[in-house]
């Protein structure tokens, strides 16, 4: 992160521009929105900056600048079409100790002017770090589209009605409970809806009827994470994940979907690898249902589908047994997605009209398969967890029948932007491995359909 995300109170506070031009004026008008005494140093003005020195807006001063001036300001912005006077105002101001920003020149600049959507108290400011503002500013105008004008009366019926919750509610955990179900409820919609002393009446409803055990009953959200692409996650899962007060994670949670877990909740980490579990399933069931049973909205995170090869219908016999309250959230599984994103349809009309997963994990040196489901003609088949036992997988095909030629593919942290796909035949795909030497997570996908990877990749 280059810049720190800030927002600075400069109510009442005097500030300089230093320039006469369209983008002072508009730097200038930024200031003034934020309630600053702005002072203009430039020897003429534009027509914009006339606007608001004739409004009483901004205060001008006629003069070119100089390093003679007294600087009693809280920050300073240049904006002159002179490069060397936008040098100077920098350097004066960096002597001084006082914030400053050059137009169009980050390298010159202790802070970054952002775009922003103004819904006050809701303020969002976007920034490209001065790399692409034209970028931040449709980014802006996308958001503007999800967060109507009325957010900002919502913010401020919150904060009018701040105090009397925590009164009524003594915790922080009982507070923050009560406010996400009003901004997420019916009370939200009246308002953004335009009904405001409707849903004013039913925050007051809700204030007086609000009982400490309504918000501390515990919760356990299991999730699948898809295979790594963030884009993947559900609407569901990222609004369950950003609600958690705890997660437990897999190995196979990428880093990109784990950022996106509410950033107070606590982090812990459950993952399983060949031959070592930080944690051990049954333990995994327990800590589920303790820190369910303490009132905490638990985060299980799994990658891919928690219900395809994820282990999530043990934990959730678990609660059930315990009569502890939970959702599942289906997720992409891995073979959906890594096959898509390698341009390898699971079935198609010409190649596969069934598809089977399987995995591919050793136990005491054997691969336990039901070979003969496995070699059936125009079918496609899916390893999660097969990179160790390959060799075996291999033998076992061709021993029930698998034609040696046919097609397989490696397709290595699928979704991803390591993402790597190897083709070859059923035969060669050990020698494959041990040449390329992938890594976990890989997925291995055998069938016809794997021709298709040359003319469909796309990702």
């Amino acid at each position: 992160m280059d810049y720190l995300p800030i927002f600075v109170d400069v109510r009442k506070s005097t500030c300089l521009v230093v320039g006469g031009g369209d983008i002072a004026a508009r730097k200038a008008n930024l200031l003034c929105q934020a309630q600053t005494n702005v002072t203009v140093i430039s020897p003429v003005v534009s027509d914009a900056m006339t606007v608001l020195i004739d409004g009483g807006s901004v205060n001008w001063l006629q003069a070119t600048f100089s390093t003679d001036i007294e600087m009693p300001y809280r920050l300073v912005i240049a904006a002159t079409d002179d490069e060397t006077v936008n040098e100077q105002v920098y350097h004066y101001a960096k002597a001084h100790k006082i914030l400053v920003n050059v137009a169009d020149k980050p390298q010159l600049c202790d802070f970054i002017l952002p775009s922003i959507l103004d819904r006050s108290p809701i303020v969002v400011a976007v920034s490209s770090g001065g790399e692409s503002p034209i970028l931040a500013r449709q980014l802006r105008t996308r958001l503007e589209t999800l967060i109507p004008p009325s957010y900002g009366r919502l913010a401020k019926m919150v904060g009018r009605y701040r105090n009397a919750v925590k009164e009524k509610l003594p915790t922080l955990k009982m507070r923050r409970r009560f406010w996400e179900s009003v901004l997420q409820g019916p009370i939200a919609d009246h308002v953004l809806a335009g009904r405001e002393q409707l849903g004013e009446q039913a925050l007051q409803t809700a204030i007086k009827d609000s009982r400490d055990e309504v918000v501390t009953s515990g919760e356990v959200y299991l999730v699948g994470g898809g295979p790594g692409d963030p884009e993947l996650l559900t609407f569901k899962a990222l609004r369950l994940m950003q609600q958690a007060d705890i997660v437990f994670y897999d190995r196979l949670v990428s880093k990109q979907v784990l950022a996106l877990v509410r950033k107070e909740a606590d982090q812990v980490y459950v993952g399983k690898q060949r031959a070592w579990h930080s944690v051990r399933q049954e333990e995994i069931n327990q800590l589920l249902v303790a820190e369910a049973k303490l009132g905490k909205r638990v985060l299980r995170l799994k990658g891919g589908d928690p219900f395809i090869f994820g282990r999530g219908g043990e934990e959730i016999a678990s609660l059930a047994a315990e009569h502890i309250p939970f959702q599942v959230v289906p997720g992409v599984t891995a073979a959906s997605g890594c096959a898509s994103y390698a341009g390898i349809p699971l079935t198609h009309r010409d190649y596969s009209q069934s598809c089977i997963f399987v995995t591919g994990q050793i136990k005491e040196g054997e691969l336990d398969l039901n070979w003969a489901a496995l070699v059936q003609p125009r079918q496609t088949v899916v390893v999660y967890m097969g990179l160790r036992g390959l060799k075996i997988l291999s033998q076992k095909l061709q021993q029930h029948g698998l034609d040696a030629d046919t097609p397989a593919a490696l397709i290595q942290q699928g979704t991803t932007e390591h993402q790597k796909v190897w083709v070859s035949t059923i035969a060669d795909l050990p020698s494959l491995a041990q040449k390329e030497q992938p890594v976990a997570p890989t997925m291995v996908i055998i069938g016809e359909v794997v021709k298709l990877h040359k003319s469909l990749a796309w990702f």
